[in-house]
């Protein structure tokens, strides 16, 4: 199982970021995919799931900002990010979970920093 994230970068305060998740190994109907954030000295927190048959989650103080989706042709869950700010500035997880199983698994990360 091999999860790559990508999209990361510098943007300034207002603007948007696409983040990307390329899959392996994993059934992709039968998996909850996930962002995640960690920002310096801070616990890792949910900012959206979507399930195996396309259910999405948000943390609440992100549903209007941020959409998560994905493309079973390409195996790859997106996070749609607008609007950034500063307190966005995290390093972003992208993780797999098995629905019927005990199965989970992260991606490295990608760096989103928002600043001017």
């Amino acid at each position: 199982v091999q999860l790559v994230e990508s999209g990361g970068g510098l943007v300034q305060p207002g603007g948007s970021l696409r983040l990307s998740c390329v899959t392996s190994g994993i059934s992709f109907s039968l998996f909850t995919l996930g962002w995640y954030r960690q920002a310096p000295e801070k616990e890792r927190e949910l900012v959206a799931t979507i399930t195996g048959g396309g259910a999405a989650n948000y943390a609440d103080s992100l549903k209007d900002r941020f959409t998560i989706f994905k493309d079973y042709a390409k195996r790859t869950v997106y996070l749609q990010m607008d609007r950034l700010k500063p307190e966005d500035t995290a390093v972003y997880y992208c993780s797999a979970h098995a629905e019927k199983r005990d199965y989970n698994t992260w991606g490295q990360g990608t760096q989103v920093t928002v600043s001017s």
